[in-house]
């Protein structure tokens, strides 16, 4: 879920990703050039496998056990796994891939947290309704990159008890132009102007995009219909969010960021061309630096505000990416901050390691927290729902709070968990 210094770098992070044979989110080595088959254009049955291999919906999901570790590894060549419930078909090589480690903890970046419940989820959302719940979506199903079949939805009142309140969007169902694509990403519930929106997107290459869906009957379960006219993709690309200011207004970002639109009153399109974000050259550099080579984000754009401060970032590998190897850096939220919407934005820092594109908000304690899935090998686990309280430096910065809350952590753990020694691990 950040930012461009010129109308290149802004085409190149919105529009369409050249040919390659990975999505951005993998880790895995890819195949030499040699032998790469082109790839369907994702779209209807049949798939590549059995739905009883890859279901095309995660389910309710089971309480965590123990500390959680383990988890799935997803993507086009397949799942790695470590759990308790595995399926045929999937691969049990979990460690001798060196799918997950503890490194962000032991490097004391990260409090030794644990998922909110056992079920596989990626781009973890959690965002506060109208009616005091919170609710949480994600890209769920098996392996997202084989099928993935629509969007569900979980509820809680404390962050703690989740129940799952089903499958509130399906694409054979409920879709129009979305049917003749089979991959549904890193959907988001938010509650504006008194009724409840789904930003998506349908990862189908030049055929996907992003889009917006409302809530007909004022409920978060829907049903839901294309809340944009006309009935189609609102741009091209991943990630899709919005944002409501203080004064009502409502805005649109995707991808890295680097544009935002303006919606109308009645969110039914954008009410502008879209403005290009502006960013301080020198936080770019150091973007680049630390990220080796990837502009300010590379995917997963999040917006908010606190205190007056516009908050902008996403999700980008610091250290980079080897797609020779597989391995990669931590999968971490980054941001910067600006007194404008449209910048510039300054203070680029890694905000959440290994947070990835998740999104930040407050509870009604006036905490703050990032969500977190794991997408790297130095998470203690993947693609699993969790969260992770921070806190804002003198510079408005952001950091990990030093106090967490006892249900995020691994049993032991002092909830001023940087006084932990040594770090609990798992039965």
């Amino acid at each position: 879920m950040l930012l461009a210094a010129s109308a290149a770098l802004l085409s190149a992070a919105d529009s369409p990703p050249p040919p390659d044979p990975f999505n951005s989110n993998h880790t895995a080595t890819p195949p030499p050039r040699s032998t790469v088959k082109t790839l369907p254009d994702r779209s209807a049955p049949p798939f590549t496998n059995a739905a009883a291999i890859y279901a095309g919906y995660s389910g309710p999901g089971e309480p965590t056990r123990g500390a959680g570790l383990g988890g799935w590894r997803s993507g086009r060549e397949g799942i790695r796994y470590k759990g308790p419930d595995p399926k045929p078909g999937w691969q049990l090589d979990w460690d001798e891939k060196k799918s997950s480690s503890d490194l962000v903890i032991e490097l004391g970046l990260l409090p030794p947290i644990k998922p909110l419940l056992e079920l596989h989820l990626r781009d973890t959302i959690i965002r506060k309704g109208g009616d005091g719940f919170y609710y949480l979506t994600g890209s769920t199903g098996d392996n997202i990159w084989d099928r993935n079949n629509g969007i569900e939805l979980w509820r809680s009142k404390n962050l703690q008890s989740w129940e799952y309140r089903g499958v509130i969007w399906d694409i054979d169902r409920d879709g129009t132009w979305q049917k003749n694509l089979r991959y549904i990403w890193a959907p988001e519930i938010h509650f504006i102007k008194g009724n409840y929106y789904l930003t998506y997107c349908m990862a189908g290459g030049a055929n996907g995009g992003t889009g917006i869906l409302k809530s007909t009957s004022g409920k978060p379960e829907g049903p839901y219909t294309n809340a944009t006219t006309p009935d189609a993709k609102l741009t091209g690309g991943i990630d899709a969010t919005l944002f409501e200011d203080d004064d009502g207004a409502v805005y649109f970002t995707w991808g890295r960021g680097t544009t935002i639109y303006r919606m109308k009153e009645d969110l039914t399109g954008f009410a502008d061309a879209g403005r290009e974000v502006q960013i301080d050259p020198a936080s770019l550099a150091k973007a680049k630096e630390i990220g080796q080579g990837q502009s300010a984000a590379f995917e997963g754009a999040s917006l908010f505000k606190r205190n007056g401060k516009y908050y902008l970032g996403g999700a980008i590998f610091i250290g980079g990416i080897d797609r020779a190897t597989g391995r990669n850096g931590r999968y971490s939220s980054a941001v910067m901050i600006s007194d404008s919407i449209y910048g510039p934005y300054k203070q680029w820092h890694e905000a959440v390691p290994c947070g990835g594109g998740g999104n930040y908000f407050k509870d009604d304690d006036g905490r703050w927290f990032c969500t977190y899935f794991g997408n790297d090998e130095a998470s203690p686990f993947r693609e699993k729902p969790a969260l992770v309280q921070i806190d804002f430096a003198a510079d408005n910065t952001i950091v990990i709070a030093d106090d967490q809350p006892a249900f995020l952590l691994r049993d032991g753990t002092p909830t001023h968990w940087r006084s932990a020694k040594p770090i609990p691990s798992a039965p």
